[in-house]
């Protein structure tokens, strides 16, 4: 038994996360765009996830951010974590977590990623469909398989269930084919989509799951494993939201699953813990006006706009304007102009927000995007020859100590078995 240790769009709020003007600077130095993380910021997160949900374990997805030092980090308060490629497995485990503490989470996995897992070591495995028990069945058949479950997301931000998960109507049609190719289920999963208002959402799933587990015993599995996705509120200004979702979980937890059932709860969380910890800092590095005359897309004549180009943008650490159809916020108290911004590419979908009010900005100088920890440091990738963004990681002298003995606490109390 596997034991576990913006572009600016319709209908876009223009309070998602901040844009602030730092005061110019010579010229001197590397003027290339870099992200500040707060590690304090991560590490709380974690006890205040293990202080709200005592019974649950995380797992950590490095599809939402693979920056190293958070992996590390968690890594050693304990943590699993979900792997979607070969180089985000082998990035956990060169940090020396054991395969048992990772789970391959791809619901449409390359053959080649099979066997990678397989070499590795790494048995647990999500499926959603047959075709995909068929392809590990064929090249890994000792792996242990997670079904994913369809969630009701209609009041999320993102709908992940369009695309992935099982619905209960196929769930013992999909058991039994696993059963035949002898396959082994040990778990079962499901993901809420980011930012969903209604913790109820969770009380449905987890009910569900309850009963895709007594389906599994009907055909002789013993589902050992529940793997919570998602949901949780990462904003600090959310805590309310984040007690309320907590207390929907443990007490759902408490009527399907309750203590000494013999299944394991996980979560699996990427936004919550890093939205917030990551701050992009980019610079400006071109600007034109647009004159005066120039017919606006409304068919009416507009104020002078200002286009300015920046050394990040879509392709690079500004992705998550595609994600999370977020927009900057203009800083107050100055004369404002109708403005746009777009990353250094010169590609056509490189267009990071437009439609912003905003006070003059100059060639040179530097802008901060708060709250940029969810998909936005992915695993090693180039546009046009462009290094990745490099971190820099902080953490109040103050704060280092006790946090450190929190953590210590919290690895004595989660120990794996």
């Amino acid at each position: 038994m596997t034991r576990w240790g913006g572009p600016r769009r319709a209908g876009c709020k223009t309070d998602h996360f901040a844009l602030v003007l730092i005061v110019p600077f010579p010229l001197q130095g590397s003027r290339e765009a870099f992200f500040v993380a707060n590690l304090e910021d991560v590490m709380k997160k974690h006890m205040r996830l293990l202080k709200a949900l005592p019974r649950v374990k995380p797992v950590y997805p490095l599809k939402c951010n693979s920056s190293q030092g958070v992996v590390q980090m968690l890594a050693g308060l304990g943590a699993g974590f979900s792997c979607t490629n070969k180089t985000e497995m082998a990035l956990v485990k060169s940090t020396g977590v054991p395969p048992e503490r990772i789970i391959c989470a791809s619901p449409c996995k390359q053959v080649s990623l099979i066997r990678y897992a397989a070499s590795q070591g790494v048995q647990l495995m999500t499926f959603d469909n047959e075709v995909e028990l068929g392809k590990v069945a064929r090249r890994y058949p000792s792996a242990r398989m997670i079904l994913q479950l369809a969630t009701d997301d209609s009041r999320c931000t993102n709908h992940l269930s369009v695309k992935f998960g099982a619905t209960l109507k196929t769930c013992r049609h999909l058991l039994e084919i696993a059963k035949q190719m002898d396959i082994e289920v040990v778990g079962i999963s499901f993901h809420i989509g980011s930012s969903c208002p209604d913790p109820q959402v969770f009380t449905q799933s987890i009910a569900d799951a309850r009963l895709v587990v007594e389906m599994g015993a009907e055909l002789g599995y013993k589902i050992h494993l529940l793997v919570i996705g998602g949901g949780l509120p990462s904003a600090e200004e959310s805590r309310r939201h984040f007690e309320e979702t907590a207390a929907v979980i443990n007490s759902a937890l408490d009527l399907y699953f309750p203590e000494g059932c013999g299944v394991e709860i996980l979560a699996e969380l990427g936004r919550y813990y890093v939205h917030s910890a990551f701050t992009l800092v980019v610079n400006i590095i071109a600007k034109k006006e647009v004159p005066l005359d120039q017919l606006g897309s409304d068919g009416r004549f507009r104020v002078p706009n200002f286009v300015y180009h920046i050394n990040d943008g879509v392709y690079g650490s500004l992705g998550s304007v595609i994600f999370s159809n977020t927009c900057p916020r203009p800083p107050p108290d100055h004369p404002l102009h109708n403005s746009s911004f777009w990353g250094p590419t010169g590609d056509g979908l490189d267009r990071i927000a437009d439609g912003l009010e905003l006070p003059e900005l100059q060639v040179g100088d530097w802008l901060i995007f708060e709250n940029m920890g969810a998909h936005t440091v992915l695993a090693p990738s180039s546009f046009q020859g462009s290094p990745p963004t490099p971190v820099h990681y902080a953490m109040s002298r103050r704060s280092h100590i006790p946090v450190l003995a929190m953590a210590s606490e919290t690895i004595i109390k989660h120990t794996l078995s």
